[in-house]
C-alpha cells in the first residue's frame, strides 16, 4: 500500500471512530447496570410469594374437602339407588304375580249376581270380605309399584348429578394443585438466586421484624394480663399439636407425618373430640369469635385480611403453627404474622353416661370435673 493510502484508511478509521464515540456513550447510558435489591425488599417479595402459596394452598384444600364431600355422596346415592332398585324389583314381582291371578280368576258373573245366587249368604259375605282384602293389596302393590318407580327415577337423576359434580371438583382440584406448584416455584426461584449473605440477612431481618412487631402487639393490651385456663378439650387439642413439633410443614398435609397450618389446627381438634372446619377461611368463617383479650390456650389465632393462616394459641403471648413450605412445625410468637383475630371450636356437651365418668388421665386437676370427683371424697 503507497504512503497515500495509508494515509487515508487511517483518516477515514479515525473518523469512523468519532462518529461511533456517541452512539456507545448514548448506549452504555440507556442501559446501566441494575442495581441490587435491598434485604428489606427480599423479605417483602419473599413474604408476598409465601402468602400466595399459602392462599392457594387454602383453595386446594377446600376443594379437596368439598371433592370428599362429594364422593361420600355419590357412595350414599349409589348404595340408595341399588336398593331402590332392588325394591322395584320386587314391587315388580308382586304386580306381575297379581296381574295373572287376576286374569286367572276373569268370570263375566258380577259379585252382586254370585252373592245372590250363594246358597250359603254368610259364606259369601265372607268371601266378599276376603275378595275386598285382597283388591286393597292390589292396590297398595300398584302404588308402592309406582311411587318405587318414582323414587329410583329421582335417584338416579341424583346420583348422575352427583357424579358430574364429582368429576367437575376432581378437575377443580388439579387446577389448584398447579396454582400451588407454580407459587411455591416462584418462591424455589427467587431463594435459589440468593447467595448465602442475603439469606442470613433476611432471616435476621424477619427475627427482628417478629420482635418488633411482638412487642408493639404486647404493649397495646390486645391479650389480658394473665392467660386464662384452657377447657379439657383445649388441653388435649394443645397436647396433640405440641407432640407435632418438629415435624415438617407440607401443604394439603393432615398428618400424620406432615402438616399444613390449618391441617394442624383441625386434627389437633378433631383428636380433642370436637371436629372443626378443615381450612382457616372456613374456621374463620364458621367457628365462634372470640376477643383476643378472652384467648385461651387451644383457641385459634387468625392471620391475614383474607384469613389464610392459622396458628393455635398456647397461652404467654405464643402460639404453635406449621409456618410455611420449607420450614417445621414449631411455636412462635402470636405477632409472627399480622393477626385478624381469633375463633374458639365448640366443644360436644357430656351426656349422662359421660358425666358419670371418672375424668380420664389427661383431665386438668383445675378443671371442673376434677373438683365434682374431689368433692365427692369421703371425709369432705
Amino acid at each position: 500500500m503507497s504512503g497515500r493510502l495509508l494515509r487515508l484508511a487511517c483518516t477515514a478509521a479515525a473518523a469512523a471512530c468519532t462518529l461511533l464515540a456517541p452512539t456507545l456513550t448514548t448506549t452504555a447510558t440507556a442501559a446501566p447496570e441494575p442495581q441490587e435489591r435491598s434485604v428489606s425488599e427480599l423479605l417483602t417479595d419473599l413474604q408476598r410469594l409465601y402468602r400466595e402459596a399459602e392462599q392457594a394452598t387454602e383453595t386446594y384444600n377446600a376443594t379437596a374437602e368439598k371433592l370428599k364431600r362429594q364422593r361420600a355422596e355419590v357412595t350414599r346415592l349409589d348404595a340408595a339407588l341399588a336398593r331402590a332398585r332392588l325394591s322395584l324389583h320386587d314391587s315388580r314381582g308382586a304386580a306381575g304375580r297379581l296381574a295373572r291371578q287376576q286374569y286367572q280368576n276373569t268370570t263375566t258373573i258380577s259379585p252382586y249376581v254370585r252373592l245372590l245366587l250363594a246358597r250359603d249368604l254368610q259364606h259369601a259375605l265372607d268371601q266378599g270380605h276376603v275378595i275386598g282384602r285382597l283388591a286393597r293389596e292390589r292396590a297398595e302393590t300398584v302404588g308402592r309399584l309406582t311411587g318405587t318407580e318414582q323414587k329410583a327415577e329421582e335417584l338416579a337423576r341424583k346420583a348422575r348429578k352427583a357424579l358430574d359434580d364429582r368429576f367437575a371438583l376432581a378437575e377443580r382440584q388439579k387446577k389448584d394443585r398447579d396454582a400451588v406448584r407454580k407459587r411455591l416455584k416462584k418462591v424455589e426461584e427467587l431463594l435459589a438466586s440468593l447467595t448465602a449473605e442475603q439469606l442470613t440477612a433476611l432471616a435476621e431481618l424477619e427475627a427482628k421484624t417478629v420482635t418488633r412487631a411482638q412487642k408493639e402487639f404486647l404493649a397495646s393490651g390486645a391479650l389480658a394480663e394473665d392467660d386464662h385456663k384452657p377447657s379439657p378439650a383445649g388441653a388435649r387439642a394443645v397436647r396433640y399439636a405440641r407432640k407435632q413439633l418438629g415435624k415438617p410443614y407440607r401443604w394439603g398435609a393432615e398428618g400424620p407425618k406432615s402438616y399444613d397450618c390449618s391441617g394442624l389446627t383441625s386434627q389437633a381438634w378433631a383428636h380433642a373430640g370436637a371436629p372443626i372446619p378443615r381450612t382457616s377461611q372456613e374456621q374463620w368463617a364458621r367457628l365462634d369469635r372470640i376477643p383476643l383479650t378472652e384467648l385461651r390456650p387451644g383457641d385459634l389465632v387468625i392471620y391475614f385480611p383474607d384469613a389464610t393462616h392459622v396458628a393455635m394459641y398456647l397461652g404467654k403471648g405464643k402460639v404453635v403453627q406449621a409456618p410455611r413450605p420449607g420450614e417445621k412445625i414449631k411455636i412462635s410468637p402470636i405477632a409472627s404474622n399480622p393477626v385478624l383475630g381469633a375463633v374458639r371450636p365448640k366443644v360436644p356437651e357430656a351426656g349422662p353416661e359421660l358425666r358419670t365418668r371418672k375424668p380420664p388421665r389427661d383431665t386438668p386437676r383445675s378443671s371442673p370435673a376434677h373438683r365434682r370427683s374431689s368433692q365427692s371424697r369421703p371425709g369432705r
